[in-house]
């Protein structure tokens, strides 16, 4: 029985991911840690996130769930960023009048702009509802999803997918952005995967059997 720890730092999408993780994994033991001793002995990390960076990034450093995550990632345990859980892993973020994040990737977060447009149609900020994915790269979180699968958004704000070396899904919404980026043991995603049918709970049943490596 693996221990699958989903952070909890109050500000996470956290009941809805854990119980799309008890379908996929039902003889797994899903946990909801508020600190980081309550997610010792972790088999695999998910960093979910919804809300303003700025609360985010205090709410993950307040609990001293950075140190936690070094940790985790130099362990090579498998780790799953989700929406802006993926936006506090980059380098950096408009949202909020400017906010430094963690780092762990060197690309920023932009914000989609009030005159966004596609094929002359203004679109609306949040990016909200469903929209294709583009794979990238082959990874082991992809197993089983075609490229171009649907996957469920809400977004204001988007990391580009322009000279990003870690992208492993592109989307676009007035703008190339990345949907999903991926380093070592780190797969995360702009997309929220327990809201997305059939191609979001394939992308957490592979995250579930994955070992960290691409």
């Amino acid at each position: 029985m693996q221990r699958i720890v989903v952070l909890d730092y109050g500000m996470g999408n956290l009941h809805s991911v854990a119980s799309a993780l008890k379908k996929v994994a039902p003889t797994d033991e899903v946990v909801l840690a508020t600190t980081p001793e309550e997610a010792q002995g972790a088999d695999r990390l998910i960093v979910p996130g919804v809300g303003a960076i700025r609360d985010c990034m205090e709410g993950f450093i307040r609990p001293g769930f950075v140190p936690l995550l070094n940790q985790c990632i130099e362990s090579g345990m498998p780790i799953l960023g989700i929406c802006v859980g993926m936006q506090i892993m980059m380098a950096s973020s408009e949202e909020n009048g400017g906010i430094d994040c963690l780092g762990l990737f060197p690309q920023p977060v932009k914000f989609f702009g009030k005159d966004l447009y596609e094929n002359g149609q203004h679109l609306k900020v949040p990016h909200m509802g469903w929209n294709r994915v583009q794979q990238k790269v082959g990874h082991p979180l992809w197993n089983e999803i075609e490229s171009g699968s649907r996957f469920y958004f809400v977004h204001s704000y988007y990391v580009p997918a322009e000279n990003n070396e870690a992208i492993a899904g592109e989307c676009d919404y007035g703008v190339p952005f990345a949907a999903a980026v991926t380093r070592n043991n780190i797969f995360a995603t702009q997309f929220h995967p327990e809201k997305s049918a059939e191609a979001g709970m394939q992308l957490l049943k592979n995250f579930v059997g994955w070992n960290g490596a691409a």
